[in-house]
Formats: C-alpha cells, sequence, structure tokens
C-alpha cells in the first residue's frame, strides 16, 4: 500500500518538479529545443532503473532523411544531451509506428503509480522501474513497466494502456495472466480440483486489480494534450 500512496503523493507534490523529469516533460523539453513538429514522429520512448523516474530518457524519432530512417535523443537535465541516428530500419515493425501523441493520457509518473498498485496487488517487491512507451499492434499507445528488484533482476513487467489506463497483461504476476486468460471460464473443461481453484483464484486477483487501476487511472491520468499547450 505504500508505494501506491507514495506514488500519488509524488504527483501533486512540488518535490516531484525538483525530481528527475517525466516522460511528458523530456518530451516537451524536445519541443522546445526542436520544434513542436516532432511530436508527430515520436515512435517510442524509453527511461531505466527509475526511482521511480530515471534520470534520463531515450526518445526515438522518425526522420527518412537519417540513416536507418530514425534519429535516437537523449534527454536529461533539463536538455537535449546527445543526439545520433539509430542506424537501423523502423519499416514494417510495430515498434517503428508514431505514437498518435493526442491519445496520450498516461504520464510515466501515472503509468508508476498504476504499475506500482499492480504489484502490490500480486505482491511482487522492486526498487525501481524501466518505462517504455510504444504502439501496440493496433497502433494504440502502450506503456511496458518492468519492475526490478535490488539486484536489477525483473520481478514482472505491467502492460498499461496509454489512453485509458487499463492494466492489458501482465508477466511474472498473477500467474502470468493475460485479458485473454481472464476472460477465459477456467471452471469449464478437464481441469478441476486444486488446478481449477487456483486458476479461479488467479481470475479474480486479475479481475480486481483490473478494477482498482481504472480507479487510479481516473486520479492520476494526464492529457498530453493539455500538458503540452499549457506553455
Amino acid at each position: 500500500m505504500w508505494r501506491s500512496l507514495a506514488a500519488l503523493l509524488l504527483l501533486g507534490s512540488s518535490a516531484l518538479a525538483q525530481g528527475n523529469a517525466t516522460a511528458y516533460e523530456a518530451l516537451r523539453v524536445v519541443a522546445r529545443q526542436s520544434g513542436r513538429g516532432v511530436l508527430n514522429h515520436i515512435v517510442s520512448i524509453t527511461g531505466v532503473q527509475g526511482d521511480p523516474q530515471p534520470e534520463k530518457w531515450k526518445i526515438i524519432l522518425e526522420d527518412p532523411g537519417a540513416r536507418g530512417g530514425a534519429r535516437e535523443l537523449e534527454v536529461a537535465d533539463g536538455r537535449i544531451a546527445s543526439e545520433e541516428t539509430t542506424g537501423r530500419s523502423l519499416t514494417g515493425s510495430t515498434e517503428g509506428a508514431m505514437i498518435d501523441m493526442a491519445r496520450l493520457n498516461l504520464d510515466s509518473s501515472g503509468a508508476y503509480a498504476v504499475a506500482s498498485h499492480t504489484a502490490e496487488a500480486s505482491h511482487a517487491r522492486f526498487v525501481t522501474a524501466d518505462y517504455t512507451l510504444r504502439t501496440d499492434e493496433r497502433g494504440e499507445p502502450v506503456w511496458i513497466v518492468t519492475l526490478l528488484n535490488k539486484s536489477s533482476r525483473p520481478v514482472g513487467t505491467i502492460y498499461i494502456g496509454a489512453t485509458r489506463g487499463t492494466v492489458r497483461r501482465t508477466e511474472g504476476m498473477f500467474a502470468g495472466a493475460t485479458m485473454e486468460d481472464v476472460e477465459t471460464d477456467y471452471d469449464k473443461g478437464d481441469e478441476g480440483g486444486v488446478i481449477s481453484s487456483v486458476k479461479a483464484q488467479v481470475k479474480h486477483a486479475f479481475h480486481r486489480t483490473q478494477e482498482e487501476a481504472r480507479g487510479m487511472f481516473e486520479r492520476v491520468k494526464r492529457s498530453f494534450s493539455d500538458f503540452i499547450n499549457r506553455e
């Protein structure tokens, strides 16, 4: 519970502004230094070892004129710290699809709050978080938050829709339950006894956590369009 409460408190405190930047704040730096037009070419945003936010963000931009068709920017300390071409093609890959920024309603701070609560519900203990924002196979923006223990080993990964804050799936939590799993009637078929009971418990825990995550999303949601237009 304390991590969930701490995440919510951080969202509303001035201490957050003095700490490491969120993904939205890193994107604002890029827009200021490179022009708002670049926001229409964002492919992915990543940050590692966040506590809860990472020290730097890596932003991949589509750039047909660059080698491999993309540029990589690193944002740290309120500025673009480095810029280089990626050297790899983005054509045809899900990760290569550009993010529709108008559909973003969850900053990395909000993604942390939802992921933290999900980890708590799954009894997973973690110290830091790695973040990736990209599109899924349907073109929807999704946060992928991997939680790590004090030995920097992953204890679980949570996929969170960045438009509505839905916990899409988890890895390493709730016995690896996904949306497809929990929509299946586990009590049908040949399985029974202990196996059926365990699956029913997993299904119930996942559904309950999803409902709680929706409530948390309502408290932490943050439109990127509103954020960037407040300048």
